[in-house]
């Protein structure tokens, strides 16, 4: 069953003071929130935040791993690492990792495998470029990321998935789809979803927007049948605006 989701995505951002300060103030905020709640803080505060948060309705995500279980990857993190400390989901695929790390479909496939072979809940982000949109190719992009990456997986497996619509020139650039754009787009990921898989598992997929989310255009965004909450970047390093958006539900 679809749920609604809020999570915020800090990339590098927070030392450990800013890091503990920000979950203090979420902690008080967020406790009648009527969406799924979590923050991805970077790898060396995960285990403070677990730590912090084990008693409250937030959930703390790791912000990317590796495919393999152990070896020679200097700076690389496995999934049994992350469950050792208490995570239960990662984010996998996120449009920064693919520009600057050059992770591929290929390789963010084994990422998957190695994620849900380790019973960690997956967000898995994609999404078209600017050149993309302006080609027309929005959805045969779109398309292409999520079959590569997904669709070798058994029907059971998207129960440990959840899809992420994050349209690179909207993140960061103060550009933003608007919840029109947002909502074709989801309804084109259900309708493929539903072509390969069925309408059991297109209908329960929950599908995130992540593309400049703010509080102010959060409730229409999130107000759209087929977008079932956000990934969010640079709003979710303030309390108050990532509770705006949390409440929006």
């Amino acid at each position: 069953m679809r749920k609604n989701i809020v999570a915020g995505n800090w990339k590098m951002n927070n030392d450990l003071s800013h890091t503990a300060s920000l979950i203090s103030d979420l902690k008080e905020q967020t406790k009648t929130s009527n969406a799924e709640v979590m923050i991805a803080p970077s790898f060396t505060n995960l285990w403070h935040s677990f730590e912090a948060t084990r008693e409250d309705d937030i959930e703390v995500v790791a912000q990317n791993m590796h495919f393999a279980e152990n070896g020679a990857y200097t700076g690389e993190v496995s999934a049994s690492m992350l469950k050792s400390i208490g995570i239960k989901t990662v984010i996998l695929g996120h449009s920064e990792r693919r520009a600057y790390y050059n992770e591929t479909d290929e390789s963010l496939a084994k990422k998957v495998d190695a994620a849900l072979a380790n019973d960690l809940r997956t967000i898995f982000c994609f999404g078209e470029e600017l050149a993309d949109r302006k080609a027309g190719n929005e959805e045969q992009v779109v398309a292409s990321q999520i079959k590569n990456a997904l669709f070798h997986l058994e029907a059971s497996a998207f129960k440990n998935i959840v899809l992420a619509y994050e349209p690179v020139w909207a993140i960061g650039t103060g550009e933003t789809a608007s919840p029109e754009q947002a909502q074709d787009m989801h309804k084109f990921i259900r309708e493929t979803l539903n072509d390969a898989y069925g309408s059991q598992i297109a209908d329960d997929m929950t599908i995130l927007y992540g593309g400049s989310v703010k509080p102010v255009n959060a409730k229409e965004i999130f107000g759209k049948p087929d977008v079932d909450g956000g990934l969010i970047g640079g709003a979710s390093l303030k309390a108050e605006d990532f509770y705006a958006i949390v409440n929006a539900f």
